[in-house]
């Protein structure tokens, strides 16, 4: 049994000294709940309602370095894994990001394909397939908020061996949760959304961060507005078995030979 949880929290762009303790606060309750696998919103160093790229790249810090990074790193070191999002600066600019952090180091980081809104004048879109990290013999993938929208995303996880996708969010349009149950259903698999709280300059976020499970029930969710943490006790090995029917496994009765049309910018 693995004890995955999601925090939910409401950073902020307006009062970015308070992002850390919040983050801190949501490790302490972690730490408390014996949480073995933690998934923290995106952007939760920095807030997300950004007046523009240069406020942005002053909230930023590079991945490993940056206060975030090191608060996170060190909660790690206790054999256990946190996935937070993180306003990544790099040489070549801003990325909207999902940092890795297990057993007190750095293991990976996914830079968000799909951006959403005004994230297009801030970010630098992602260009790497997201990525599958095991973690106590488990395996766990990561995808960022709108991502959710294309079920490519989670498909390809799922077919790399993702147990659990790990998905770190700031959902604002209502029904982005429900769309969960059905990317877990349709890869039998469990997912962890950890989305933000809070109005943040005009724009409203949904809360109900959720864990789902292979058979797309929610196994918890969080209110709409206070922050936390919720847990499961789960086995991420159940998600091995595709079996949808006694005669149906959900992967080997693909076709993908007849489903070239997904793939290319085609919309008609």
């Amino acid at each position: 049994m693995v004890r995955l949880a999601v925090g939910q929290m409401a950073p902020s762009v307006e009062t970015p000294e308070g992002n850390i303790p919040r983050i801190k606060a949501i490790l302490k309750q972690a730490s408390d709940d014996k949480v073995e696998v933690l998934v923290l919103p995106e952007l939760c160093n920095s807030g997300y309602a950004f007046a523009n790229r240069e406020e942005a790249y002053e909230l930023s810090e590079v991945i490993g370095e940056g206060r975030a990074s090191q608060v996170l790193m060190e909660w790690s070191k206790k054999s256990r894994m946190v996935v937070a999002g993180i306003c990544e600066r790099t040489e070549e600019g801003l990325f909207n990001s999902a940092a890795v952090f297990a057993d007190g180091e750095h293991i990976v980081t996914y830079r968000k394909l799909h951006l959403f809104l005004n994230e297009k004048d801030i970010f630098i879109p992602g260009n790497v397939e997201p990525p599958v990290v095991q973690f106590k013999g488990d395996k766990y993938g990561v995808m960022v908020c709108f991502d959710w929208a294309f079920p490519e995303v989670a498909r390809v996880l799922a077919l790399k061996g993702a147990e659990v996708i790990l998905h770190p969010a700031n959902l604002v349009l209502p029904y982005c949760q429900k769309a969960m149950l059905t990317r877990s259903i349709e890869n039998r698999i469990f997912t962890a959304t950890a989305n933000r709280v809070g109005t943040e300059r005009g724009l409203t976020f949904t809360g109900n961060s959720q864990i789902t499970n292979p058979k797309g029930e929610l196994l918890r969710q969080m209110s709409s507005e206070k922050a936390g943490v919720t847990w499961s006790d789960i086995k991420p090995a159940d998600a091995r078995n595709k079996m949808i029917s006694e005669r149906n496994d959900l992967f080997k009765d693909r076709r993908p030979e007849v489903y070239t049309g997904i793939i290319g910018n085609q919309t008609d």
